[in-house]
């Protein structure tokens, strides 16, 4: 009896003990698969949907916000700026990884999708100046790029120092974004937002993809800081040498070093305006050559007057002359009175008919004050839908409003690095200010020249958002930029991305500025596109080996995934 006693009470200890060995479990769903709670870890899964969603959207507006211009100094002073609230990047990352985290991979990806529409949708709504319907179908199409990558941070974060491997993917998700389809669209990329930030500087290291990869890496660092701070047991040392880590990142980035030094030219940036009359479609091209010669006439006269000092060029913006110099005797006779009369090269934007007749040319000409026009820049990545039509013949049918578009521009075969005067300067074309590789092309040159039209989007963001991309290839490049708009923004910006000076929209404005005039070579320069692709392929090797481990914590006896 006492035997049959001790064996049960023996049975009973042992039975205890086996229990208080297993790990908890938790329900992933009614009548679904149990999962492991692991000490300080709790199933993220149980996160409901709506949440998670909410979370995604929220953490879009905030990195809407981060962009220029400044929504708050506009509320309070109605005076807008080139730097958006930029801390909101990374607190906006953070919340979209906190949002994706512990979520299953098709689940992130909805989130992802859920984080891209209201991102793109604001930040991209200065394109409804040109039709709703063509600022819906490009926003939808942008945040598709967000659906891999929602997935793919939901794998990620499954393993250790997952922060790295998550940034990584945010600099794959812009690489593959600015490139294809159509050559790609690369706005609105995170680096876009820190143009005046302690992160700019990191540019010069590694161009626009580093600036990106520290952003979304400080937002890593945060949202681990989050989870380490509100686990059950709570592990308040790694959740404080997250926050750290982050603070040190833009630590380190303010004590990059900002070059100097350099000779100094004194050049001129040209604002004429644009009509707002409603003149016919030929009427408006010659007010807006006229106004940019007139605008050229007043300066040679403060020269003379010893009201302005003379500079060694001028800019003129894109579109300048929608009428060919080349066969237009009234439009070369315009241009060549301003130029003659100003007594300097001045670099002309004008849509030139291209050889076969068929197609139009967007072009930066050096017209020199006594051999008249020579060297020119082509526009080498024309804007589909914009300037060229992709199956013309079947979208023309479909989308009446693209028969305003008759001609399509030929791409450009040559980088824009041209003689202008005493200096050698490097011509990108409106947009293509976005691309790294373009820009890249012409950083040899001694200034950067950055020729747009934003007439069309007068009065939204975007071109405040073109000024902030000037202003992280300044840094990138070591090289003053000369930003001539035909309506505003037109900027002088130096090579530490300051902004010298400015234009309003919609005046006319002319600036005489000096500026250094380099030669060095930033690390980005001599680097190119290395540490983009080297980021990329880390970020997608992540998903890789999360990929790898899922499917065996999958088979009979397999191991979970790894803790935070």
């Amino acid at each position: 009896m006492a035997g049959e006693t001790v064996s049960k009470a023996a049975s009973q200890a042992a039975s205890q003990a086996g229990t208080a060995a297993q790990p908890a479990v938790a329900q992933d769903r009614p009548g679904g698969p149990a999962r492991p709670v692991r000490d300080g870890y709790r199933d993220r899964r149980r996160l409901g949907w709506r949440a998670r969603a909410v979370a995604a959207v929220a953490s879009a507006l905030l990195v809407f916000l981060a962009f220029p211009p400044d929504r708050l100094s506009l509320l309070v002073s109605g005076q807008a700026t080139t730097a958006g609230l930029w801390p909101l990047a990374p607190v906006g990352v953070a919340g979209l990884t906190l949002a994706v985290r512990g979520a299953r991979a098709r689940a992130g990806a909805w989130l992802g999708l859920a984080f891209g529409l209201p991102f793109f949708l604001t930040t991209l709504f200065g394109i409804i100046k040109i039709g709703p319907d063509g600022w819906i179908i490009l926003s939808l199409f942008q945040a598709l790029y967000m659906v891999p990558l929602g997935a793919g941070l939901a794998m990620v974060t499954r393993l250790r120092g997952w922060p790295l491997w998550s940034a990584a993917l945010w600099v794959a998700e812009e690489l593959v974004r600015g490139r294809a389809p159509l050559g790609g669209f690369p706005w609105a990329r995170l680096a876009f937002s820190q143009t005046s930030s302690p992160f700019t500087s990191f540019a010069a290291l590694g161009g626009a993809p580093l600036v990106t990869f520290v952003t979304a890496l400080t937002g890593g660092l945060l949202a681990y800081a989050t989870v380490t701070a509100g686990a059950r047991r709570r592990r308040w040392r790694p959740a404080g040498v997250a926050g750290a880590a982050a603070l040190l990142i833009g630590a380190a980035g303010l004590a990059i070093p900002t070059p100097g030094g350099g000779r100094s030219v004194t050049v001129a940036v040209v604002q004429g305006n644009v009509p707002r009359l409603g003149l016919d479609f030929l009427g408006q091209r010659k007010a807006v050559l006229n106004n940019h010669a007139r605008a050229t006439h007043e300066l040679a006269t403060r020269i003379r007057a010893g009201q302005a000092a003379r500079p060694d060029l001028v800019i003129w913006p894109e579109n300048s002359s929608d009428l060919d110099p080349y066969t237009d005797p009234d439009a070369r006779q315009t241009i060549e009175a301003a130029v003659r009369d100003v007594g300097v090269p001045v670099l002309v934007g004008a849509v030139i008919d291209a050889p076969d007749g068929a197609h139009v040319e967007n072009r930066g000409i050096v017209w020199d004050p006594r051999s008249g026009p020579g060297e020119y820049y082509t526009k080498r990545h024309p804007v589909p839908f914009g300037e060229y039509l992709p199956m013309r013949g079947l979208l023309t049918k479909l989308i009446t409003r693209f028969q305003r578009v008759p001609n399509d521009y030929l791409p450009g075969k040559r980088p824009g690095l041209l003689r202008l005067g005493p200096v050698s300067v490097g011509d990108v074309i409106c947009f293509e200010v976005a691309y790294d590789g373009i820009v890249r092309d012409v950083s040899g040159a001694r200034l950067l020249v950055v020729q747009t039209n934003n007439a069309t989007y007068g009065h939204t963001s975007l071109p405040w958002q073109q000024v902030a991309m000037s202003r992280l290839r300044a840094v990138e490049h070591d090289r003053s930029v000369l930003v001539a708009a035909t309506s505003g923004i037109t900027a002088v910006i130096g090579p530490d991305g300051t902004v010298i000076d400015r234009s309003g929209e919609f005046a006319p404005y002319v600036r005489v500025a000096r500026v250094p005039a380099r030669t060095s070579r930033t690390l980005a320069d001599h680097l190119g596109a290395a540490p983009e692709w080297l980021l990329a392929l880390v970020g997608v090797a992540a998903v890789g080996i999360a990929v790898r481990r899922a499917r065996a914590a999958r088979r009979p006896g397999g191991r979970g995934g790894e803790e935070p």
